[in-house]
């Protein structure tokens, strides 16, 4: 053939797309990170750089009155941001290989804490002030083909933030390279118009960057085996927008219990030939609330069963990580858990993504403040200029969940009480509605006089209360809405395993040890504990659900000991910063898990320095009466109390939980005989007296990883007697050795008052636990850990081996 020809042959196909650039997306893991620019360290993104600490009250040390917990004078608070050195600058630097031509690129931050600068090519590319949100850079005129470098400059100042928040690339970088022809990526937005178990009707929304007038769109649905439902075809409008309806025959609708995933397939052409292509999960599902009906997920009225969660992940800091997020909805819809609200921070995608495939309603928030400070340097300082764009950002980027059930635009705002707040509520919310109109608005409001009065709440679409419990009948009053939702609720604080006596029920009580009883009667001074909540559920036909804080403990905020050193994190957690259930999880359980029973006894039965004194002991059953019995001897019959029409601040105690007052310690055996309706035995428990420690126990909750260089197991660590009878008191040091194929990533005990790193192997158990966290690496093979007891070496040494495979 001749050399024109070739030449021409070629034209031909560049005109006619047969060569046109098909989407490449490049997940951008590896970089360098440093402090100041001097000294570089590599890293592999999601990172923290704070999370190593070491753990210093001077790191974020505020001398602050926290108006939200009802104080009036400063005092010094030396753990309210975790103790981690999360403060100052931060740099990042990659080089990457751009192999091929294209026509547009694009960076993808999904949240760089904080205020990121990105430079391409030594050129400022763009920035972002908000270190929860993520953004998209074009940098399709910077980029070249070949060697590019990448750099991001983070800056976090003191007293930005009233909990951990981190520090770094914390969550996915991506590059998207593409055609001139192509999806624009939060421009699709997908919604159920109508759907019953016969048939369903989607609407999808397309808009195509670079379309021409032989630009056309094919929309397809597949089901969850990649087998084609249905289809629709249409060209593109003048303005690169394309509108389809499609019907779906047999639905799978998705919720919580059965959350089914199809795939919504996207293509794009060019006369004729494909240009583009996207792929992403959706679910069909419908959504209402009314005041006759309360919150209906297709069409069938349920009540919210949900947690309030912080961003990080414990001894992973803020981080994310799949396998650690796959664990905590795995924790808590055993609990009975259906919800989550991303308190008070926008999710990241992966987030979203598992939530939608485990079955998790999501309510995805945005701010904790606006134009008024809450913290010295938060949020505020950007609000006027930025918070439209982050909440367009927020909607763009999540819409297309199933998982997502509703929006908030804030939390405890202190301009709750104003029309200025009213309108910015209305404004917030009118930005929401016109990106998503198939989804409520809701915010966290904590003042419910003020924003009854100033109309701040009647302007929502849901009307979210924070505490405050006894309120709720004088609020629907003045709620034309005809419904309220808790949307923070609880604020029970508790230490897992520790009991204090004699047993109070309290919203002062602290003690010299930094630690909360775990009676599950001690609460902060605007809070409660769970029974109220649970009462009002239950006889309150207005209420919708709430959302507890929290599911787990988070770093920072640890009230009550806010004046107290050392403490580092929260107390109110169902279950602890390890993710180790506390005895509240069975309380939780025992009301919301409707598919399992729960028998859970409280306390533990090793109390060598109580023999003759009153020791109480309930028992967490969804089961309505019990027997106790110490060493044989009963303790009596005990039935809960029925339901009544009262909501106060003193609630009836004996309604969701099974209580004996005056049980006299004597070692030996603990058991609870438990009885259905009708009377007849169902089940029992038993607690034992444990003796002296001879073994390590091991318990993963793992038995194999992917090879994947993220995966991880975790791994329960406790001391056990000749019995197999766990060591309830153990606080033994402990020591791991990792080989093989992974690495240590951390160790947690849940203890919120040590200074222990998180990243060195070695760590003491806290009321006889603690839970090691390994990574699995890119190779297969076997990974090892090794767990010494090193103060007491007659305990022989516990090994456990998990397989990583591709």
């Amino acid at each position: 053939m001749r050399r024109s020809t070739l030449i021409s042959i070629l034209f031909l196909c560049l005109c006619t797309g047969l060569f046109a650039q098909k989407r490449t997306e490049i997940p951008i893991r590896s970089w360098m990170f440093s402090h100041d620019m001097t000294q570089w360290q590599q890293v592999k993104i999601p990172h923290d750089w704070a999370i190593a600490g070491p753990f210093d009250k001077k790191w974020d040390l505020q001398y602050v009155a926290i108006a939200e917990n009802g104080e009036t004078e400063r005092t010094e608070k030396s753990g309210r941001s975790g103790a981690l050195p999360w403060i100052g600058e931060g740099y990042y630097k990659t080089t990457l290989l751009v192999e091929k031509p294209f026509e547009q690129a694009e960076l993808l931050f999904d949240g760089a804490m904080s205020e990121p600068v990105v430079y391409v090519n030594g050129t400022e590319a763009g920035r972002w002030a908000y270190g929860y949100n993520a953004f998209r850079l074009n940098v399709s005129h910077l980029l070249k083909v070949g060697e590019n470098t990448i750099e991001v400059r983070l800056n976090n100042v003191k007293e930005s933030s009233r909990w951990y928040p981190g520090g770094g690339l914390y969550r996915p970088v991506t590059l998207i390279l593409k055609g001139k022809t192509s999806i624009n990526d939060w421009g699709t937005y997908f919604r159920t118009l109508y759907a019953d178990a016969d048939k369903a009707v989607v609407s999808v929304d397309t808009k195509i960057d670079g379309a021409n007038d032989a630009t056309a769109v094919e929309v397809q649905i597949l089901d969850a085996k990649g087998n084609i439902e249905n289809a629709s075809h249409a060209d593109v409008g003048d303005d690169g927008s394309v509108h389809s309806e499609i019907t779906i025959n047999k639905p799978n609708l998705w919720s919580p219990e059965t959350p089914y995933l199809y795939t919504m397939r996207t293509r794009v052409y060019n006369n004729n030939v494909m240009v583009d292509e996207t792929n992403q999960k959706i679910g069909i599902r419908t959504l209402s609330y009314t005041a006759e009906n309360g919150f209906q997920l297709n069409g069938v009225t349920r009540k919210f069963q949900g947690v309030c969660l912080h961003h990080d992940l414990g001894p992973l800091g803020a981080a994310i990580n799949k396998a650690a997020l796959i664990r905590q909805v795995k924790i808590l819809k055993d609990m009975g858990c259906d919800a989550i609200r991303t308190s008070h921070n926008m999710p990241s995608t992966w987030q979203m993504e598992i939530y939608d495939s485990l079955g998790m309603m999501v309510m995805a928030e945005s701010f904790d403040m606006w134009i008024y400070p809450k913290c010295k340097n938060g949020y505020a300082r950007f609000f006027k200029e930025w918070s439209d764009k982050d909440i367009e950002n927020l909607v763009l980027c999540h819409r297309n969940h199933p998982s997502l059930v509703m929006w908030s635009i804030g939390n405890e705002i202190p301009e709750q009480w104003s029309e200025e707040g009213r309108q910015i509520s209305a404004h917030l919310q009118d930005i929401c509605h016109r990106l998503d109109p198939s989804r409520p608005v809701t915010q966290g409001m904590d003042k419910a006089e003020a924003a009854l009065g100033s109309g701040f709440a009647q302007v929502m679409d849901i009307p979210g209360f924070n505490y405050r419990v006894h309120k709720y009948p004088n609020n629907i009053k003045q709620l034309p809405q005809g419904f309220l939702l808790g949307s923070e609720t609880a604020s029970t604080v508790s230490s897992r395993g520790v009991y204090k006596f004699p047993v109070v029920y309290s919203n002062t009580a602290t003690y010299p040890d930094g630690q909360c009883s775990s009676y599950d009667l001690e609460y902060c001074s605007w809070s409660n504990v769970p029974d109220e909540d649970f009462i009002a559920m239950d006889d309150l036909s207005y209420t919708i659900g709430q959302f507890v804080w929290t599911g787990f403990d988070y770093l920072g905020e640890p009230s009550p000991y806010d004046e107290y050193w050392p403490s580092r994190s929260s107390y109110f957690g169902i279950c602890d910063l390890a993710g180790l259930p506390k005895d509240r999880y069975y309380l939780y359980r025992s009301v919301w898990n409707k598919n399992e029973h729960t028998v859970h006894l409280l306390p533990h039965w090793t109390w060598p320095d109580r023999v003759g004194e009153v020791t109480p002991v309930y028992c967490y059953t969804d089961y309505p009466s019990a027997e106790l019995f110490v060493n044989g001897k009963s303790q009596g019959i005990r039935t809960k109390h029925e339901a009544n029409d009262t909501c106060s601040m003193h609630p009836d105690l004996d309604r969701y939980r099974l209580r004996w007052n005056d049980v006299v310690y004597e070692s030996g055996e603990l058991k609870v005989v438990v009885f259905d309706a009708q009377g007849n035995k169902a089940g029992e428990e038993v607690v034992r007296t444990a003796g002296e420690p001879v073994t390590i126990k091991l318990n993963a909750d793992r038995t194999s990883l992917k090879a994947d260089g993220d995966d991880l197991v975790y791994i329960e660590v406790s001391l056990v007697d000749k019995n197999g009878i766990e060591i309830p008191t153990a606080t033994d040091q402990m020591t791991f050795e990792v080989s093989g194929a992974g690495t240590f990533r951390g160790v947690c005990n849940g203890d919120a008052t040590s200074l222990e790193p998180f990243t060195e192997p070695q760590m003491r158990l806290f009321s006889g636990k603690l839970v090691v966290t390994l990574q699995a690496s890119e190779q297969s093979g076997t990974l090892t850990l090794v767990v010494k007891d090193k103060d007491n070496k007659r305990i022989p040494a516990a090994t456990f081996s998990i397989l990583v495979q591709d």
